[in-house]
């Protein structure tokens, strides 16, 4: 029987080919792992949400970016695509490239069916180690449901949830509101690939 050793990566080959790639790709430990396309609603709640930040935010140092800036997670190595950034004062960025972000405030991940059990658990212990990171909210698709997370003074996460579409999540590191009703603006009208529309009645 043979056995094909894995190919793996360094940073540098990984980040010249994803430049040239047409597709994103996640990074780690040398291995690469390609990201699947987004539903219409989870495109739709991106949106809503870097609307809602973006309007908050204009008047103060703070940049909303969505989904195709990169982030890496410099403490474990970690590059990866987070849904919607807010990055608080000057953004630094891994090289001249200037596409590759270290120092987010927020990070903000809509839930796929694929990606939840990741998003809560071994990503979100990659983006625990940014000390730029102040909050980390995870957004369902399939039901009214927001988790989120905030970094406490003794550096633990202090975690807050709601079903409750009357319910209004605030983001106490940037000074920010975002209304459940204004997450999930027109998503109950989808019908994409995580189920069924919404009840909102």
């Amino acid at each position: 029987m043979s056995f094909y050793p894995k190919v793996r990566l360094t940073p540098e080959e990984y980040l010249a080919s994803e430049r040239q790639a047409p597709y994103k790709s996640e990074y780690v430990n040398g291995e690469v792992f390609a990201m699947s396309g987004a539903s219409p609603r989870h495109v739709l709640i991106v949106t809503n949400v870097v609307a809602e930040l973006r309007q908050q935010l204009k008047q103060r140092p703070c940049t909303v970016y969505s989904t195709d800036l990169r982030v890496k997670v410099l403490p474990t190595g970690l590059y990866t695509y987070p849904d919607v950034i807010v990055v608080c004062g000057q953004p630094r960025f891994d090289d001249a490239q200037h596409d590759t972000l270290l120092n987010p405030t927020v990070l903000v991940e809509v839930l796929s069916e694929s990606t939840k059990d990741y998003d809560r658990g071994g990503k979100f212990e990659h983006y625990r180690t940014l000390t730029s990171l102040s909050e980390y909210v995870l957004i369902a698709q399939d039901k009214h449901h927001v988790e989120h997370f905030v970094r406490q003074p003794d550096n633990r996460w202090l975690l807050a949830e709601t079903n409750n579409l009357d319910d209004t999540i605030h983001l106490p590191s940037i000074v920010c509101d975002l209304a459940l009703t204004e997450v999930y603006d027109k998503v109950e009208t989808l019908r994409g690939e995580e189920g069924p529309p919404i009840d909102l009645a």
